[in-house]
This record gives C-alpha cells, structure tokens and sequence, in this order.
C-alpha cells in the first residue's frame, strides 16, 4: 500500500501481463465452452465426461484408482467420485476395490466406455486442430509448449495436487 492507502505498482499486473492474462482466459473459456459444445452434440458426451474418460482409456487396463485419477486431471476427489457415479449409472464406467489398496477404489472404464472415447475422439481431435493449432505456425509450437510447461512446473512447485500424482 501507497501511504495514501492505494495499491502499489506490486498488487496489479503489468500492462503486458493484463494482455496475456487476459488472452490466456479468454482462449481457455471458449476452447472448454466448444470442446463440451461439440462433444455433447456429436457423442453426448460433455467435456468433463471426455476428460475422465481419456484419462482411463490411457491407463494400464483402464483402471486407475480414485485418487489418481483425480491427479491426472486436476479434480479434487469429491468431483471425481460424484462424476464417477454418474459415468457408472450410464455404464461408461464401473467402480471396483482397488488392487493395490483394499481401502481404495478404483474407476474402471468399461467396453461401452471404450468405445464411446473412441467414437467421440476424432470430432474432439479436429476441433482442437482447427481452433487451437490451424492459427500457429509451426514455428510458434514449441515457444508455446516451452512456455506451458514452465507455468505447468511453477503450478507443481507452488501448489499442492488435488490429489494423487
């Protein structure tokens, strides 16, 4: 604080920041609003239900513990296993006692499951193409992937998982 009591230059961003901030938000907000667009009318799947399971369809056996699972996509326990729930009563998932820890459970994607991912995988995949990477150039990936993955390790040094990995 200023000894007038306003902020100091230190409590906002720079005017650069605010851009890319802004950019990045806006970009992240539509991307997730027409990726669960064009998954809930081409497969009737919404996004959340793609990200659980994708994360499945790419684990030993399709089956990954709770916890883990929630790690890998960023999701506090609570949301998975609700989500889970769901996924099981539409039978694209089922939910047995973890092989590793009797305490634990495991979300296993079934048959129906498998092939509902690979049914919605295509549509999702040319969405990303043409809204994400139709815009870059080639020499513009791998900034942006350096960039990512440097946000992406500052996330792990300075925040706690939500769970799992």
């Amino acid at each position: 604080m200023s000894s007038k009591g306003e902020p100091s230059d230190a409590t906002w961003l720079t005017a650069q920041q605010m851009r890319a901030w802004l950019a990045y938000v806006r970009v992240m907000q539509r991307l997730t609003y027409e990726m669960n667009r064009q998954l809930q009318a081409d497969s009737g799947l919404s996004l959340a239900d793609y990200d659980v399971l994708a994360a499945l369809s790419d684990a030993p056996e399709g089956r990954l513990q709770l916890s883990e699972l929630a790690g890998w996509i960023g999701w506090e326990l609570s949301r998975v296993s609700h989500h889970v729930a769901r996924l099981c009563a539409r039978g694209l998932t089922s939910r047995v006692t973890s092989r590793v820890d009797g305490r634990a459970t495991d979300a296993v994607l079934t048959e129906r499951g498998r092939e509902a991912i690979v049914a919605a995988a295509p549509g999702h995949v040319e969405l990303v193409k043409r809204l994400f990477f139709a815009p870059l150039s080639p020499e513009l990936l791998e900034p942006l992937r350096v960039a990512l993955e440097k946000v992406h390790d500052n996330l792990s040094r300075e925040c706690r998982p939500p769970t799992g990995r």
